[in-house]
């Protein structure tokens, strides 16, 4: 008889596989959800300034109409913050045209900086928490 005793079994490797499998699917998966959200949210500012300069021109015409002051209360949900800029009518249309298209592309240039600068916290933190994530699925933490 011999006094050594059995060798203990081999722990399977399946399940260090599933785990390195889980742990790449989510590092694809996180990047995916990142550029999806960075897809809607970083066009927004240029949308809203095709929308508004569109704004402005239909304005623009509105205020050399019959009767302005209809013409731009028509277009007041349109113009958001335009609006109050236009309002009351001004002596110069043009000129008042002019100086809002100019106040507009520097509101939604400081909106620009400040939707980057949302994504960019977006991204730090999501990439932790998934390196977080990552760890505690590839069982970093264990001893």
């Amino acid at each position: 008889m011999s006094d050594a005793a059995p060798p203990a079994p081999a722990k399977s490797s399946s399940n260090n596989r599933y785990s390195i499998i889980g742990f790449i699917a989510m590092c694809y998966g996180i990047i995916g959800l990142v550029g999806i959200f960075a897809s809607f949210a970083v066009p927004v500012p240029l949308a809203r300034a095709v929308a508004r300069e569109a704004a402005l021109d239909a304005a623009q015409i509105a205020l050399h109409s019959a009767d302005p002051k209809a013409g731009l209360e028509a277009l007041k949900l349109r113009l958001d913050d335009s609006y109050d800029a236009l309002t009351p009518l001004p002596a110069d249309p043009d000129r008042a045209i002019a100086n809002e298209r100019v106040a507009m592309r520097a509101r939604l240039v400081a909106d620009s900086a400040a939707i980057a600068e949302r994504m960019r916290w977006m991204i730090i933190i999501i990439t932790i928490l998934a390196g977080g994530f990552g760890i505690a699925l590839s069982g970093g933490g264990r001893k």
